[in-house]
């Protein structure tokens, strides 16, 4: 494939396109590759960095795929832009091409010499496709193109309406301008943005269509009608059927129209005849446009060789009319009506058409025997019991009995039974797959007519194997009752006994909670010593003990609940809120810390200097002292007896100081 395209780079500008459309029609089939060449890609997101066309792969404008390029709608249409259309007669469609450089806006990169070549076959097929190349001096690749495809069961051609090639874009406007038909040669039609210089920036905003119009020219059409009319003669009114008596002559009148868009030439006409009707002859005439009166024809009309009636052009009519009789009773292939079909055959160019009328004629006839076994029905009524039910038509005839036919699957007969009844009760014991057939016999005319069955009196029956038996069973997983096989009974999983799965109500008690000290009802598995008390009486609030203390801050008696006593704030002992009266404290001067009544601090003091520590009364305390009997000198001893006195008082003060100050301290 490089091979090729770097032989196609290397052709002439004005003949590239065409090399390309030539080359890529040799190497590479259409089915294969729609478009070409193969080149790298781009997104809207992500434009090229230098010229290129139709390469980008998300463009909304044409439904994703620039390089899908090409496509084809029926004119005066909003359809989709296809690949592939249908042509029909009478109609055209336009083919557009869509012209992008993909180049990045802000690169400001000119595509130069643009120019679109379409390649429109003139060849007639039933497939005709059609390439569009876009091309530019500066592009990479330099060239690409796409293809579409009209089709049709015909065998057709493509005509260019002329003057129909034109480009739009956003300076062209719809409308658009435009352009030469050298677009169908190898030079091409060149394009531009504002004008048609071959110049095309890059952006969404240089976009534009190439668009002509073409339409499938057909063959001429060769169609026409046929239509087979009758009527009793003498009447006026041709209808499909009617019904006439026997030997009754009738008229049969058949239609030609050509329909198509050429001359028909040798127009031939043969009409079948049924049993039961007899052509009349020198009756057939032709009635056209040459022969408004009709002219007698050839009897030949209902003889295989049939009668031509000449050449017909567009919307010409041809009429030929010959008459018939109908076949006498005895002639009448059956009793009753006999409906006697005859057929017109008309063929023009080796194509032909049928059409049909018919005619009844009665038969009266002695009653005939009419016997048939119309059904028979099969209905299980146990296992291995049936009953077989077989209904009947008998007219002029009556019924004797029924037999029947059973065969096992391989269609071997394994019994038959025989019922002067149509019902019969049948039992089969063996397992497997059976048919049943009834052959019933009648009587007709004292003579029996043996064996009379049909396809709807043989049917089907099975006799299944005897089910496995099915109990029921508590699920011990899941306390659930359900339905098992007999044989699959585990004791370890299942129990019989229906009760093991009901639901046992939980047993509810009444317990004290010990946390919040409310009784409260629970299951009583849910009972949790450490929580729960079955005493209730737990429950019941005892009242506090109250009891009288001192309380030490305030030296006040009050009650509290005994749980509130604190060693720390009371007392128990109530003699500790008693108020005790100050001590009066000694007044005399050195002994303050003495109570005043205490006998170390009297109160009246001894009036005798240097004994007012001692009370007045105390002996220690006299005025005159005592006399004491005089001995010895007078003199001497008085100054000795002082001082004795004196020594000994001073002892004797200084041992009660001495006291005093220890019963002080």
């Amino acid at each position: 494939m490089g091979n090729i395209l770097t032989t196609l780079r290397r052709l002439p500008t004005r003949t590239t396109a065409l090399g390309a459309i030539i080359a890529t029609a040799i190497i590479v089939p259409a089915a294969l590759l729609a478009w070409g060449p193969d080149r790298p890609t781009f997104t809207i997101e992500n434009p090229s960095d230098h010229i290129t066309f139709n390469s980008i792969t998300n463009n909304p404008n044409i439904g994703g795929d620039e390089r899908n390029f090409v496509g084809i709608r029926e004119k005066g249409t909003n359809g989709t832009w296809k690949d592939d259309v249908t042509v029909e007669r009478n109609k055209e469609y336009v083919v557009r091409a869509y012209v992008h450089n993909n180049a990045r806006a802000d690169l400001n990169l000119v595509a130069q010499n643009v120019r679109a070549t379409f390649n429109l076959p003139t060849t007639t097929a039933k497939k005709i496709q059609v390439q569009g190349t876009i091309s530019a001096d500066n592009s990479t690749p330099r060239s690409v193109w796409d293809e579409a495809n009209f089709n049709s069961t015909e065998d057709f051609n493509l005509s260019y309406v002329a003057g129909s090639v034109k480009f739009s874009n956003n300076v062209f406007g719809s409308a658009g301008v435009s352009l030469p038909e050298s677009i169908f040669t190898s030079a091409g039609a060149q394009l531009g943005y504002d004008k048609l210089d071959g110049k095309i920036p890059g952006c969404f905003q240089y976009d534009g269509y190439v668009y002509f119009t073409v339409k499938p020219q057909f063959a001429p059409k060769n169609s026409f009608e046929t239509q087979k009319q009758v009527r009793k003669s003498g009447q006026t009114e041709w209808k499909k059927d009617i019904t006439v008596n026997p030997g009754d002559t009738v008229d049969y009148m058949l239609t030609y129209k050509n329909t198509g868009e050429k001359v028909q030439d040798n127009v031939l006409l043969q009409d079948t005849l049924p049993t039961g009707m007899t052509y009349i002859d020198g009756s057939t005439s032709l009635y056209n446009g040459n022969n408004p009166n009709g002219v007698k024809i050839s009897d030949n009309v209902t003889k295989p060789s049939g009668v031509n009636i000449g050449s017909y052009n567009p919307g010409a009519v041809a009429y030929v009319k010959f008459s018939a009789k109908a076949a006498n009773s005895e002639q009448l292939p059956v009793c009753g009506p006999n409906k006697l079909t005859n057929k017109v055959r008309t063929t023009v160019d080796g194509g032909y058409k049928e059409d049909t009328a018919e005619v009844t004629v009665p038969k009266e006839c002695q009653p005939e025997a009419k016997y048939v076994c119309d059904n028979l029905a099969v209905e299980k009524i146990e296992r291995t019991q049936f009953k077989f039910t077989t209904t009947t038509t008998a007219e002029n005839a009556t019924f004797k009995n029924v037999t029947y036919v059973i065969r096992n699957e391989s269609g071997i007969e394994v019994e038959r039974k025989t019922s002067t009844e149509k019902t019969l009760v049948y039992s089969q014991a063996t397992a497997g797959k059976y048919t049943v057939q009834a052959y019933v016999t009648f009587t007709v005319n004292g003579v029996d007519k043996t064996e009379i069955t049909s396809e709807n009196c043989k049917k089907p029956f099975e006799v299944v194997p005897t089910p496995p038996v099915e109990i029921e069973v508590c699920d011990l997983e899941t306390k659930k009752i359900i339905t098992i096989k007999e044989s699959d009974f585990d004791s370890s999983k299942h129990s019989k006994n229906l009760n093991d799965c009901k639901e046992t109500p939980p047993v509810k008690i009444e317990v004290c909670d010990l946390t919040t000290k409310k009784v409260i009802t629970i299951n009583e598995s849910d009972f949790d010593s450490s929580k729960h008390s079955k005493n209730l009486a737990d429950c019941k609030e005892t009242p506090p003990v109250k009891i009288d203390v001192c309380e030490i801050s305030t030296k006040k008696v009050i009650t509290i609940n005994e749980k509130d006593f604190d060693s720390s704030k009371h007392s128990k002992n109530l003699n500790d809120c008693k108020e005790t009266p100050p001590v009066e404290k000694c007044p005399i001067p050195g002994k303050e810390h003495l109570p005043k009544d205490s006998k170390d601090c009297a109160t009246d003091k001894c009036p005798v200097p240097g004994k007012e520590h001692l009370s007045k009364d105390s002996s220690d305390c006299n005025e005159t002292p005592v006399e004491l009997p005089q001995t010895g000198i007078s003199g001497g001893a008085t100054i000795a007896g002082i001082g004795l006195v004196t020594a000994g008082l001073g002892y004797a003060l200084s041992s009660r100081r001495i006291r005093d100050m220890l019963i002080g301290q």
